[in-house]
């Protein structure tokens, strides 16, 4: 069976409406519209939408209208961890508020497992994050466990989760922040003998490494799910794969992580991300699969 992994309302995130192709939000006090080719629907809250204090828009040339009183960054905080809000180009803000409730796991999968007293762990907890953009699973993993390794392909990327981790009070944390194509990192801590407890993995469709390097999902993602696999360690805690790439269903993620249940035992969820607007309808935002010991 699927399931679905529900963001909802908190202190400083709101997803406030959505429909005709685009979401509204809050996060913190400021409000902003941008584009969701998923919201195939109406709009409810059509007073809301005039109250937008930044809206991106697609014409020939695309980009925000921002109003006066928006900051060029601010902070705001979701699953206990600090972020940096920044209306970037593209639509994207810098966060994901779907993924908090994959952050949650990934705490409570360290700090549960690192109790049992079956899975003899003497060493750190060992987290590597692939694709790991501006750190929301980095945070998790490094607030509940030991060291992690953080790995992207964007130098801004791997700054802007800096200001993260340092916001949320993490900044002494053993974090190794690393810019590299991932394919080509593993390889090699592969040969270092360098192995991970868990692995998080969030897979653009498409995408260039720092050297140029060419991502394709449907040509490099399973050479890197291999690889992946050779790096985990001999008692290995969790593996979880994040996907936004279209046409792709939870369940192909789901039958590449058969490998370890058969192995290892331990349980596999899969299904979809989805945030809860104010009148209870929900926005699917990507799909997940997860597998724990």
């Amino acid at each position: 069976m699927t399931e679905i992994l529900i963001t909802k309302k908190s202190k400083d995130y709101e997803l406030i409406d959505s429909g005709e192709g685009e979401k509204l939000e809050r996060f913190g006090k400021i409000v902003v519209a941008r584009p969701d080719p998923q919201a195939l629907w109406s709009k409810l809250r059509l007073a809301e939408w005039k109250k937008a204090d930044a809206v991106f828009f697609r014409e020939e040339k695309s980009g925000w209208k921002i109003n006066k009183n928006v900051p060029d960054n601010w902070f705001i905080e979701l699953g206990g961890l600090k972020f940096k809000i920044h209306l970037s180009a593209f639509k994207h803000v810098g966060l994901f508020p779907e993924q908090a409730g994959n952050w949650e796991w990934i705490g409570e999968s360290i700090r549960s497992l690192k109790s049992v007293k079956s899975v003899k762990i003497e060493r750190p907890v060992n987290i590597l994050n692939l694709f790991g953009y501006t750190g929301g699973a980095t945070l998790a993993a490094a607030k509940a466990g030991d060291e992690v390794c953080h790995v992207d392909g964007s130098k801004v990327a791997i700054n802007w989760a800096k200001d993260n981790a340092e916001a949320s009070g993490l900044v002494d944390k053993p974090i190794r922040w690393i810019l590299d194509d991932a394919i080509k990192f593993v390889k090699r801590e592969i040969k270092r003998g360098r192995r991970y407890d868990g692995i998080v993995m969030d897979p653009p469709a498409f995408g260039h490494g720092p050297g140029g390097e060419m991502w394709k999902i449907e040509d490099n993602f399973l050479e890197l799910l291999d690889l992946c696999f050779q790096v985990l360690s001999e008692q290995p805690l969790f593996f979880l794969i994040n996907g936004y790439a279209s046409g792709y269903s939870a369940l192909a993620y789901k039958n590449n992580l058969l490998e370890l249940k058969n192995k290892f035992g331990g349980e596999i969820e899969a299904g979809e991300l989805a945030i809860e607007e104010g009148g209870g309808r929900l926005l699917p935002c990507g799909i997940y699969a997860r597998w724990c010991l």
